[in-house]
């Protein structure tokens, strides 16, 4: 993989295997000291190595496309960094899911290549979040996404992630990145059905919308049965989504359960060519990026920098 890249010489490439095999090695903590301690250079080299910018998006890409089925999806998704001090870049009041509460911290961007055929996740790239006052995170999110969008829609057209960001303006950037988002609404969202009768000739605007959907009582005349099992029945249609202002392919999931009071959950997608069915493998298979994270965080260092630079912070997250 390293050989496929561009400005990476021996030394460099040497330095490299070094680090991500003592990251795979070392039991417990892994910062600077400790690399020092196990590996080949003193602390200070590997200081001044982490600093130097090594383009970890196009490395993962290469080892995801030699590796994967082929068939993917982009899953993105926020993660908490716990780390000390009050002069880190980015720190700040991020949401800690493990906590249930915003504390003060950092946070990265996860970006993987979710392999559907074979149920599991490529980490492409973490990006910590920077965003200013005057920004809005699901703005940076987007403006991180937009940014990478050459290499992220080589592996795929279809960004899959949490029901947070299905909202009009992450929504619109994406799509105006060339790429499709596969999420879930709200369960009361606001949709629409879509007129599909002959024009009528009269005068004025001809007809989008025939009313209102009931999430509790579809018109199953006008949805699409895609699969029932024991315990859900999946309904879809192309239908109008106020919050997004636009048309999406909807899967109308029903969840029956064991105390009578059903569950309806409500997933989407922006390409409305999609097929339902793949809506909602590509959206559970999205969780396989939560594996990544975790693992990170137990095995492999990803809290442990001891950095206070930006270029050092994001080797070690990638790392």
């Amino acid at each position: 993989m390293l050989e496929k890249l561009p400005k990476v010489n021996q030394w460099r490439s040497d330095f490299l295997i070094e680090v991500f095999i003592l990251f795979l090695s070392i039991r417990g903590r892994i910062n600077f000291l400790q690399l020092a301690r196990y590996g080949k250079y003193k602390q200070q080299r590997y200081r001044q190595q982490f600093e130097k910018p090594f383009d970890f998006l196009a490395f993962n890409k290469e080892l995801t496309l030699s590796q994967g089925s082929g068939k993917y999806a982009i899953a993105f998704d926020p993660s908490y960094i716990s780390k000390s001090g009050k002069k880190t870049p980015g720190v700040g009041r991020y949401w800690s899911g493990c906590a249930n509460q915003a504390k003060w911290d950092l946070e990265i961007g996860g970006l993987a290549a979710i392999d559907i055929e074979n149920h599991t996740a490529f980490h492409l790239e973490a990006v910590q979040t920077l965003n200013d006052s005057d920004q809005s995170l699901s703005d940076w999110y987007a403006g991180v996404i937009a940014d990478r969008k050459d290499i992220l829609s080589a592996i795929s057209k279809y960004l899959v992630a949490d029901a947070w960001v299905s909202k009009k303006p992450f929504t619109h950037n994406i799509i105006v990145s060339g790429m499709h988002l596969i999420s879930r609404l709200r369960d009361d969202a606001n949709l629409m059905y879509l007129f599909k009768g002959e024009p009528t000739g009269n005068k004025g605007r001809p007809r989008k919308y025939t009313g209102k959907i009931t999430i509790n009582d579809i018109d199953k005349e006008y949805f699409t049965l895609v699969s029932q099992y024991e315990d859900a029945t999946v309904y879809a249609a192309e239908v109008y989504s106020k919050a997004l202002k636009r048309n999406i392919m909807l899967a109308h999931v029903t969840y029956e359960k064991e105390s009578g009071k059903d569950a309806r959950k409500l997933y989407f997608c922006t390409d409305v060519s999609m097929d339902p069915a793949d809506i909602l493998l590509y959206f559970q298979s999205r969780y396989q990026i939560e594996f990544l994270c975790r693992d990170g965080k137990q095995y492999t260092g990803l809290n442990d920098s001891q950095a206070r630079s930006e270029n050092k912070l994001h080797f070690q997250f990638n790392a």
